[in-house]
Parts: C-alpha cells; structure tokens; sequence
C-alpha cells in the first residue's frame, strides 16, 4: 500500500522555492544559487530543490519567469561585468561537503522522479495501443459502412426492378383486359 512521503512538499515550501528562484532570476544570479539558498532554509538538499523546481513548480510560474527575466534583461550592465550579484551578503561559498542525509535525500528524489519517468511511459504505451486499436476500429467500421451502401445501392436497385415488373404485369393485365372487352 502507498502511503505519503514524509517529507512531501508543502504548498508553503513550493512558494518559498518559487519566490526565491524568481528573485534570484530577476537580479541575474543563478538557481543553483537560489536551490541553494532554498535548501538551506527547508534543510533541504539545493538538489531536492532543483529537482522540485524542475520536475513541478517551474510548470506554474511560467509567466512569473518571463517577467523576471525581462526584469533581469532591465537590470544594469555596469552592475553585472563579469560577476553575479550577490542575492545576500554572503561570503563567497566554500567547497560544499554533503552528508550521507544529502545524499540519501537526493537518491530517494531521484527515485521518485525514475518512478515517475516510468509511470508517464507506461501511460504513453498504454494510450498508443489504443490509438492503434481506436484506428483499426475506425478502419473496420469504414468498411462496413461502404458494404452497407453497396447493399443499399443492390436493394434500391431491386425494388426499382420489382416497380418496373409490377408496372409492366399492370400494363399486361390492362391489354388483356381491354382485347377481352372487344
């Protein structure tokens, strides 16, 4: 039975990440940056928060991201040279350690995404051989609709016949009336 991560996402959490990713988007710094700075705030991996930018929020800040990269594009040159702003005050980073809990965290995201990955091919498959299916479907009932007015096109044909009997034994039976009236 599948039960809920423990350590799921919140709604409080996706827009934190956003807001921060968005921010850092608009002064021109990285999101490795903001994953990082996010991360550090959730006590979270700056790759959980990179994969869960990726993998679902990114997907609901679409236009929030346009707008923060024509603000980026507004932001002065002069200020940029060759250097990202810093969001904060913050000394430059030293080289990042990760603990076996970074580590076990980041394995377990991306499980979850491979999961996710497989889950999405599967539907996929599934809904191509329906397609398929839906198509061959389509094809037979094709034919059976042309071999139905094929027999549409024989039946009007026979009772026009049958009329033209029917018109021609009347006509028959009028002459013979007639000579045997005189």
């Amino acid at each position: 039975m599948a039960t809920g991560r423990q350590d799921a996402w919140t709604m409080e959490e996706d827009r934190l990440l956003a807001e921060i990713v968005l921010e850092h988007i608009r002064a021109g710094s990285t999101q490795l940056k903001a994953f990082e700075e996010v991360g550090a705030k959730l006590s979270r991996t700056a790759a959980a928060c990179g994969f869960r930018w990726n993998s679902y929020v990114r997907k609901k800040y679409k236009n929030e991201i346009s707008e923060a990269k024509k603000a980026r594009k507004a932001y002065p040159k002069q200020g940029r040279k060759g250097k990202e702003p810093d969001i904060q005050d913050e000394p430059k980073e030293k080289a990042k350690t990760f603990s076996t809990k970074d580590i076990i965290q980041f394995l377990m995201d991306m499980e979850e995404a491979q999961s996710n990955i497989q889950s999405e091919s599967e539907i996929q498959e599934a809904l191509k051989r329906e397609n398929e299916r839906l198509k061959q479907e389509l094809a037979e009932t094709k034919h059976q609709l042309q071999t139905i007015k094929n027999d549409y096109a024989s039946l009007l044909g026979i009772l026009e016949k049958a009329r033209e009997v029917a018109a021609i034994d009347r006509e028959k039976k009028t002459r013979q009336k007639a000579e045997a009236q005189t």
